[in-house]
C-alpha cells in the first residue's frame, strides 16, 4: 500500500529510555541509513543479554522507491505497529504516550531488595516455595506425631486423609465458584487427564506399600529420591523441556545430599537382602507419582490454550485429581488391605477401631492420647502443603515443586532430634546431617542460578 509501513519489533527484554534512545526523531527516520545513525549513536538500547530484532517491511512509495522506516518501539512484548507517512507527526504523541504507559507497566512489575530490581513474579514463587518446604517439614513432623496416638491405625489414617481430602477440596471448590473464581470453562475442562493422574496416583500408593512392607524402613527415603529422576526425564519426554547441564546436575547433587542425610543413620545396608524385586517396586511407586505430577504440570499448561489464556484454578485440579485417586483406591481397597495384614472382611471393623481412636473415644479403644488434636494438625498440615506444592507447580515446574519438598528432608530430620511432644527421647543427630544438608543446598543454587534453555517463540 503506497505510503505505508510495516515494523515489528520484537525485544522480550527491552528496557531503556526512548527519549534518550530518540523518540521525538521519529520524523528524521526515513530510511535504513539514518536508522543506522541512529543505532551507531545508541549502540546499547536493549539489555546485553537480550535476543531482540528489529525486521523491517518494505513498501513502495508514491514515487515508486523502496524504504524501510522505522516508526516504534516495544517494551517487552511483540508489537505490529502500521502508521502512515502522513499521519505520522499526529502519532508520534500517542506513540511517546503508550510507550511510556508500557515502561511504567515494566517498573510496576518489579520491586527492589538491596539495591536490585527482583521481579514481582519472581518473589511470588520463592514466597510459595519457602512456604512448601515449612509445610512440608511440619507434614512430615506432626506424621510422625501422628502415629504416636494412631500406632495400631495407620491404614485408617491413610484413608482418612484420601477420601477427607475429596469432601474438603470440593466443598473449596464450590464455594470458589459461588464466588467467581472458579468459572463454568473451568469445570468443562476435559476429565481424561484428572482420570489419569487419579488412576498413577493410586497406583504408586499400592506399589509403595506393596514395597515398604517388606523393604528395611531405612531404605525406602533413599528410594524414593529417584522421584526427582523420574520428572527430569518424563517432563523432558513429555513436557518437550529442555536442562542445561548446569539443571541436570544441580538436582543430582540434591538427591545425592537427600540420600547421604538419610543413609547416616545406618540401617540400609540390608536393602538387597530380598533381591532387587522390592527395591525396582519402590522405585516404580516413585515413577508413578512422579507421572501423576507431570500430569498436573501438563494440565495447567493445556489449560492455558483451553481457556483462551487463562489459567486454571488449582483447586479444579486438586478437587478432580483427588476424586479420581479416591475413586481407584476405593477399587484396590481389598489389595491395599492385603499389603498392611489387614484380612478384607475384618476391614469394616478395623476402621471403626480406628475411627473411634481418631476421635479418642478412650472406653471403647485405649491408647489413644493426643488425638484428636495432633491428628487432626496432621491433616492440616498435609492438606495446606499439597496446595502450596500444587500453586508452586503452577508458578514455575513440577520439578521446582520437588526441589522444595525435597529440601525438608533435613530440615525434618533435624527437627526430630529436638524434644518434641510425644516423640519421647530425641534421637542423636545423624552424621551425614550437615554434609548432606550442604550438598543438597548447592544442589538447589545449582539448578535456580543456572541459565535456564530459552522457550521457542513459534
Amino acid at each position: 500500500m503506497p505510503g505505508l509501513a510495516q515494523i515489528y519489533v520484537f525485544a522480550p527484554e527491552l528496557s531503556y529510555n526512548l527519549e534518550a534512545v530518540g523518540a521525538n526523531r521519529f520524523g528524521e527516520l526515513a530510511n535504513r541509513n539514518s536508522l543506522r545513525r541512529l543505532v551507531a549513536q545508541h549502540p546499547r538500547p536493549f539489555h546485553p543479554s537480550s535476543t531482540a530484532r528489529v525486521q523491517f517491511s518494505p513498501f513502495e512509495s508514491a514515487a515508486g522507491k523502496s524504504h524501510d522506516t522505522f516508526l516504534g518501539f516495544s517494551v517487552r512484548e511483540r508489537c505490529a505497529v502500521y502508521h502512515p507517512i502522513r499521519r505520522l507527526k499526529a502519532e508520534r504523541k500517542r506513540i511517546i504516550t503508550s510507550c511510556s504507559s508500557s515502561e511504567s507497566l515494566v517498573h510496576e512489575d518489579t520491586v527492589t531488595i538491596a539495591g536490585r530490581s527482583v521481579g514481582k513474579e519472581s518473589l511470588k514463587v520463592f514466597g510459595i516455595a519457602v512456604c512448601t518446604v515449612l509445610l512440608a517439614t511440619c507434614n512430615k513432623v506432626l506424621f510422625k506425631m501422628a502415629l504416636v496416638p494412631m500406632n495400631q491405625y495407620p491404614f485408617f489414617l491413610a484413608q482418612f486423609t484420601t477420601f477427607g481430602y475429596v469432601l474438603v477440596y470440593f466443598s473449596i471448590l464450590y464455594f470458589r465458584f459461588r464466588a467467581g473464581i472458579v468459572t463454568k470453562e473451568m469445570l468443562n475442562l476435559p476429565k481424561g487427564q484428572f482420570v489419569a493422574m487419579g488412576a498413577l496416583e493410586a497406583l504408586g500408593i499400592a506399589t509403595n506399600m506393596s514395597a515398604a512392607a517388606v523393604l528395611p524402613a531405612a531404605s525406602i527415603p533413599v528410594l524414593l529420591q529417584t522421584f526427582l529422576v523420574w520428572q527430569l526425564i518424563l517432563s523432558a519426554v513429555l513436557l518437550r523441556k529442555k536442562y542445561t547441564k548446569e539443571q541436570i546436575v544441580g538436582c543430582l547433587l540434591v538427591v545425592t545430599g537427600v540420600i547421604l542425610v538419610v543413609s547416616s543413620g545406618g540401617g540400609a545396608g540390608s536393602t538387597l537382602e530380598r533381591g532387587l524385586l522390592w527395591p525396582f517396586v519402590m522405585m516404580l511407586s516413585a515413577f508413578f507419582s512422579a507421572s501423576a505430577s507431570i500430569l498436573k504440570e501438563s494440565a495447567f499448561r493445556k489449560a492455558n490454550s483451553q481457556l483462551k489464556g487463562g489459567s486454571v484454578d488449582i483447586f479444579v485440579v486438586n478437587s478432580f485429581g483427588s476424586g479420581f485417586q479416591a475413586l481407584f483406591v476405593l477399587l484396590l481397597l481389598p489389595f491395599l488391605s492385603k499389603t498392611r495384614g489387614i484380612p478384607f472382611g475384618e476391614l469394616v471393623g478395623y476402621f471403626k477401631e480406628g475411627a473411634a481412636c481418631f476421635v479418642n473415644a478412650g472406653s471403647l479403644v485405649p491408647g489413644c492420647q493426643g488425638a484428636p488434636l495432633v491428628p487432626l494438625l496432621y491433616v492440616a498440615a498435609n492438606m495446606s502443603f499439597n496446595i502450596s506444592a500444587l500453586a508452586l507447580m503452577k508458578s514455575s515446574s513440577a520439578i521446582v515443586s520437588s526441589l522444595a519438598t525435597t529440601a525438608s528432608v533435613p530440615l525434618a530430620i533435624y527437627a526430630f532430634t529436638l524434644p518434641l511432644p510425644y516423640l519421647g527421647i530425641p534421637p542423636p543427630m545423624p552424621p551425614g546431617l550437615f554434609y548432606g544438608s550442604m550438598i543438597l543446598v548447592v544442589g538447589l543454587a545449582a539448578y535456580n542460578l543456572a541459565p535456564k534453555v530459552p522457550a521457542k517463540v513459534d
